[in-house]
């Protein structure tokens, strides 16, 4: 599959897009010190649903959190708005996730750090040895480290970090609210390790639109296998699919996935292509990947969007699964 870098600007190209976000990273070292909350509760714009939500639990009724990238929409190829930027502005912090996620958003992000607004990467502290870097752009780690639960407490500590320093008096509040929450995605974590075990290890196989997976893979112990890049920017050929297709067939794979924010049209390729070879395979459900469910439902939070996919793909591939997952919450029919 090939890669094309998140941060393609049209006119400065993928080189100087990486020094961007170098310079806000620098900028928001020097600039967030002096930054302190005016009165309560005071404001926070965030980028994906997945920050937006562990930044909610952290901040608790301290701060009112807007996200700006809704469910479905995917953060590779998002262009801010002029209410999204309206919004950046007026926020006391912002959070983004980083690892050129936002790719889009870069110039967007360095204009805000300028003016000497606090803006945070929740995955800054992540230690480098855990990344993955996909073959085809040696440097450049995957930034999908929410679909590890494990790697998504370490954002929930940047973020309490972050808020401590940006808030003292209430440093206290923030490190606690971040134990509690990270207590419950030990639990979930815990969750996900036990269904997928109970997949038959050949049937072990995840096939997706797109490379989001590979933390998850990772962690659960389950093959990943994606039909375009890391980036949903990159274009998955004929021949991505042709071997995509080969491999389903030899391997007799019986299901494969699609996401909410990518479209199904080469995961249905696939499927196609397997029966035009006498091998019947399922689309076995809709996944989250970058985005999100629906705002107010279970599904709309962070434990609720890794609680779906456990429980779709365990079952699409022949695991054992409680009916309606972790927390008994899921609206899966």
């Amino acid at each position: 599959m090939k890669y094309q870098h998140t941060c393609n600007h049209k006119w400065f190209g993928p080189v100087l897009c990486l020094l961007g976000w170098t310079l806000l990273l620098a900028m928001t070292d020097s600039t967030s010190v002096s930054a302190a909350p005016k009165s309560y509760p005071y404001n926070i714009t965030t980028t994906t649903g997945m920050i937006t939500d562990i930044v909610r639990q952290v901040a608790g009724d301290h701060a009112k959190v807007r996200g700006i990238i809704g469910e479905g929409v995917d953060p590779h190829l998002y262009n801010p708005t002029r209410g999204d930027v309206a919004a950046l502005l007026s926020a006391d912090i912002v959070f983004y996730s980083g690892l050129m996620l936002e790719g889009k958003m870069a110039d967007t992000l360095v204009k805000i750090a300028r003016t000497g607004k606090p803006v945070y990467a929740v995955t800054e502290s992540i230690d480098p040895s855990y990344l993955l870097e996909p073959h085809q752009f040696k440097g450049h780690p995957d930034p999908h480290v929410w679909m590890d639960p494990s790697a998504w407490q370490q954002a929930v500590n940047a973020v309490a970090k972050a808020l401590s320093a940006f808030d003292a008096p209430n440093a206290a509040v923030y490190e606690s609210n971040a134990i509690q929450y990270n207590a419950q995605l030990i639990k979930l974590n815990e969750y996900a390790l036990k269904s997928i075990s109970t997949i038959p290890q050949q049937r072990r196989v995840l096939i997706t639109a797109h490379d989001a997976f590979n933390y998850f893979g990772r962690a659960f112990d389950i093959e990943v296998k994606g039909i375009q890049g890391i980036s949903t920017e990159s274009e998955a050929g004929l021949q991505d699919i042709n071997h995509l297709i080969d491999f389903i067939v030899a391997r007799k794979i019986q299901a494969v996935f699609v996401e909410t924010s990518v479209s199904d049209k080469n995961v249905l390729a696939l499927t196609e292509g397997a029966a035009a070879r006498q091998h019947h395979v399922v689309v076995g459900g809709t996944l989250f990947s970058d985005a999100m469910g629906t705002p107010g439902t279970y599904e709309g939070t962070y434990i609720g969007m890794i609680d779906h996919n456990v429980t779709v793909i365990t079952r699409a591939l022949g695991g054992t699964v409680p009916l309606k997952g972790f927390q008994g919450k899921l609206t899966l029919p």
